[in-house]
């Protein structure tokens, strides 16, 4: 067995294990072998890194063995430059979830952890796969944990939430489902991904495929207008289930279009670029402008979430006049993908350390908390930085590589989105203001303790990685460099 399978079913492996441990007495062996899972499930994932060879864009680790030799699908497993910080951004999430669910979660411990195992392994292998039908098992596949963790330990309106997240993410994945068959019946019979990227398709099929695909992938990172089901499904989710889903649920969608839809249908995705771009500027601005007058802090780390995203898209889509994405902000794009991954699961995080001890997400309920939370204003005022883009944190190279490319695509498209910087430090600072400082108007906040020191360790490690990036990121340009540049020049060449 490879690395790459390793790191899909070592999490889903020790899941299955915690799932029988459903006793109470048996809480503290079910959270220590979730932590051993997700740790173990991390090191496997690192020979991906340091065996990984940054000088070309092919796939790397490949695995293939028959799975229904009738069809031709294949368990074909690979990852490129692209897909590798992905596979280690999940592993990394998973075991932070693991230690913030420690105390908090007292009830079904077994069922939340294995869920949250299960899913990491799942996701793991989204990005792994490289035949048409084992991605969209292991897509699909993904929703029953998550649609369990809104369900179980979610809020009050939990079952809505779940529902709708269920529902929204389904409906366009049926679609999608089509377009793999439709593309399997033009191969000649094949689900093999590569092979679908030499495929030549008329400009009417690929505009059909086109919107069959963009149903599935918009809904999941999610784009303005189909982003309504994120905020509902953050305010409910448990925290480890919302840095789970901010941190790398949303990423799946922005990965289809980076796996499928640019490459595989690059006239269809030049013709309606301009529509995905005015989509993209709506997410950033009006969005930013929906975050600035949320009362609930989750609500508006949601809406933060999504203007973000709408960077991811809008990079995606810059053509050039020679048919190619331009090069910054493609690349900048998948760079703030990662980012995202750091900063909004430190967000989330920040906000379930507060939760824990006040059991309220409303702003007005706050004020004060630098006087009894020094250390934790310290962090939160870093991660509120990041999600703001400041220089030297992670959440301004990927900006920074987008607006550059942008403003070299059109300098009013540059400008709109380079406005994001002020939504951005006018949302996050605006509740930091009133969360952490002025003096404390409510007698709860009086009793709220500093974080412990496993808190502190899930803040300090997040920290790290968000400052890691800020300063150096040269090594994860590196990785991607050579993919993205073959992708590009994957798109540019017509297939009509």
């Amino acid at each position: 067995m490879s690395w790459l399978s390793l790191a899909i079913w070592t999490p889903i492996v020790f899941g299955l294990v915690i799932l029988p441990l459903g006793r109470d007495s048996q809480a503290s062996l079910a959270r220590w072998l979730a932590l051993a899972g997700s740790v173990l499930g991390f090191l496997v994932t690192l020979p991906l890194y340091t065996g990984f060879q940054a000088g070309t864009a092919q796939m790397q680790f490949v695995e293939k063995a028959p799975w229904i030799e009738r069809f031709n699908i294949y368990y074909h497993l690979g990852v490129d430059g692209i897909s590798l910080w992905f596979v280690l951004l999940t592993a990394f999430i998973t075991i932070i979830v693991v230690i913030a669910g420690w105390e908090v979660i007292q009830k079904k411990v077994n069922q939340y952890m294995a869920a949250f195992l299960i899913l990491s392994g799942l996701m793991i292998g989204v990005f792994a796969a490289l035949d048409g039908l084992l991605f969209y098992v292991f897509f699909e596949a993904t929703l029953i944990p998550m649609y369990l963790i809104i369900g179980v330990w979610g809020g009050p309106n939990r079952i809505y939430a779940a529902f709708k997240f269920f529902l929204y993410t389904l409906m366009g994945s049926l679609l999608t489902l089509v377009a793999f068959v439709y593309l399997y019946w033009r191969s000649g019979g094949s689900f093999d991904i590569q092979t679908w990227h030499q495929l030549p398709l008329p400009l009417p099929v690929q505009t059909l495929l086109f919107f069959a695909m963009f149903a599935a992938f918009a809904v999941k990172v999610p784009m303005w207008p189909v982003h309504t089901w994120l905020p509902d499904v953050h305010v409910e989710a448990p925290t480890g289930g919302s840095a789970v889903l901010a941190a790398i649920m949303l990423k799946l969608g922005a990965y289809g279009f980076l796996r499928f839809v640019l490459p595989i249908l690059p006239d269809a995705s030049r013709y309606f670029a301009p529509v995905v771009i005015v989509l993209s500027l709506i997410a950033v601005v009006y969005i930013g402008l929906v975050a600035l007058v949320q009362t609930d802090m989750k609500k508006l780390v949601a809406y933060s979430s999504i203007s973000h995203m709408g960077f991811v898209t809008l990079g995606f889509f810059l053509f050039m006049q020679n048919g190619q994405p331009e090069s910054w902000a493609f690349k900048g794009a998948i760079m703030q993908m990662i980012s995202h991954g750091f900063v909004s699961a430190a967000m989330f995080m920040c906000i379930g350390v507060m939760y824990d001890r006040l059991h309220t997400r409303n702003i007005a309920d706050y004020g004060g908390v630098v006087n009894v939370m020094p250390k934790f204003a310290a962090f939160m005022m870093l991660f509120g930085m990041a999600n703001a883009g400041l220089p030297a944190t992670s959440g301004f190279v990927g900006e920074f590589m987008v607006i550059m490319g942008a403003t070299h695509y059109s300098l009013w498209i540059g400008a709109i989105a380079a406005t994001t910087l002020i939504w951005g430090a006018s949302y996050t600072l605006w509740m930091y203001k009133r969360v952490i400082f002025g003096e404390i108007r409510h007698p709860a906040v009086k009793e709220m303790k500093d974080i412990n020191a496993r808190e502190f360790a899930i803040l300090a490690i997040l920290a790290v990685a968000v400052l890691g990036m800020g300063l150096l990121p040269e090594p994860f340009i590196a990785v991607i460099h050579q993919a993205a540049d073959n992708l590009m020049a994957q798109i540019a060449h017509s297939k009509i």
